[in-house]
């Protein structure tokens, strides 16, 4: 049933991610790994040539390397830089753990401070997160606000749509444009676009004043926009910079441009994956049913009429051999997919959860218009909700 596709949704999901997690550990393995036993080598070779000049003990060199390696999770450097924990250095901090980057270059270090962290970010992750799905939102209405009014001028100039945006109760293309819902494949190529002006415009601010190479400053765009934070390279940690209080302006308007940029792609990302698996468990099904029916058709060659086992093989071919309903029936048309659908079979769903807190929380039961019922956008959690709603909103007549 319904319940069964779900599960099986996530089973090949779960087996997707696996496989692409062992592939990138080979191919960064491979890549990376004769790197550091070359780096091992060089270190190993500098040690003991160390040990030898000066007349040290390796174990005491060791324990001294020890100790500096427990300095610098502290904060402290050979070189001369500023406090980490300034106020300055602090409002960097605290803006990485609300991010959810997390470079580490900068930990707290104290019982109290590992501990106020603790419900200093649970607040704080969750606000940004909600902020993020806001942003979202705005970004979402804006595109396909675009897109749409993009797709009426094309009408208006086919001759379809009057130039008074009025429409004519007998065109089935004029009427059709209530329901249009602008393709997630443009959505998704406006983000990258925007993430890429973004990230191209922020390393060209970071190759000369941080001092690193232009490739470097793109793939630290990458892994601080997209909230990795390796914490390998870091921006604003010298002690002073040309006109400083600019920079560190700019570097919290490009970070926080390009957070929500790449957050709003890897939501839309999702869809497409979604759209992917689904097309990939139609084409499972449809071959196990051809199967079937060929045994089917085997077992009972005697009985059956060859006419008829055709006709049933093209209706499975037609329904691609999956009882669901129409909405994963549909073929893979690029149109933003609802998660209503997703989340249907579920007694107690999230999407009823989700409505259950919203009533309880603003005093009444939320309305839903009948536009957004009818063109299958409603229904959802999270950011794909939002996505969902605003897209819907957009496609209702103005």
């Amino acid at each position: 049933g319904r319940l069964n596709a779900d599960n099986a949704r996530f089973l090949l999901l779960a087996v997707l991610i696996v496989l692409y997690m062992l592939c990138g550990a080979a191919v960064f393995s491979a890549i990376e790994l004769p790197t550091e036993r070359e780096a091992k080598e060089r270190w190993e070779e500098r040690l003991e040539n160390f040990t030898r000049r000066h007349n040290l003990s390796r174990a005491e060199l060791r324990h001294f390397l020890r100790e500096y390696e427990e300095a610098s999770v502290a904060g402290i450097r050979v070189d001369d830089i500023r406090p980490r924990w300034d106020f300055t250095g602090a409002f960097y901090f605290v803006g990485t753990v609300v991010s959810t980057i997390g470079f580490g270059m900068t930990t707290p270090a104290t019982v109290g401070g590992k501990i106020f962290l603790i419900f200093y970010g649970l607040i704080g992750c969750a606000g940004t997160i909600l902020f993020f799905n806001l942003f979202l939102e705005r970004l979402i209405t804006v595109i396909a606000y675009v897109m749409k009014s993009c797709h009426e001028r094309q009408l208006r100039r086919k001759g379809v749509l009057p130039h008074n945006g009025r429409r004519g109760s007998g065109s089935s293309e004029v009427d059709s444009l209530a329901g249009w819902k602008p393709s997630v494949y443009y959505v998704m190529l406006i983000l990258c676009v925007a993430s890429l002006i973004i990230s191209c415009c922020a390393s060209a601010m970071y190759t000369p004043i941080e001092g690193w190479s232009y490739f470097d400053s793109l793939y630290f765009c990458f892994v601080a926009f997209s909230t990795i934070g390796f914490g390998d390279l870091v921006s604003s940690q010298n002690v002073r910079y040309e006109s400083q209080g600019l920079y560190r302006f700019g570097n919290f308007v490009f970070i926080l441009m390009g957070v929500c940029c790449i957050y709003s792609l890897f939501n839309v990302i999702s869809i497409v994956i979604k759209q992917s698996i689904n097309w990939i468990l139609k084409k499972l099904a449809c071959k196990c049913c051809h199967r079937c029916q060929r045994r089917l058709f085997r077992s009972r060659r005697n009985v059956v009429m060859p006419g008829n086992v055709r006709s049933r093989r093209n209706i499975s071919i037609e329904t691609d051999g999956v009882n669901e309903s129409d909405t994963d029936g549909r073929r893979l048309s690029g149109e933003m997919i609802s998660m209503k659908d997703f989340l249907a079979s579920n007694k107690v769903s999230l999407a009823i959860m989700q409505k259950q807190l919203s009533e309880t929380a603003n005093g009444y039961p939320r309305q839903m218009s009948s536009n957004s019922k009818q063109n299958g956008f409603s229904g959802g959690v999270g950011a794909l909700a939002i996505m969902n709603n605003r897209l819907a909103e957009t496609s209702v007549d103005r």
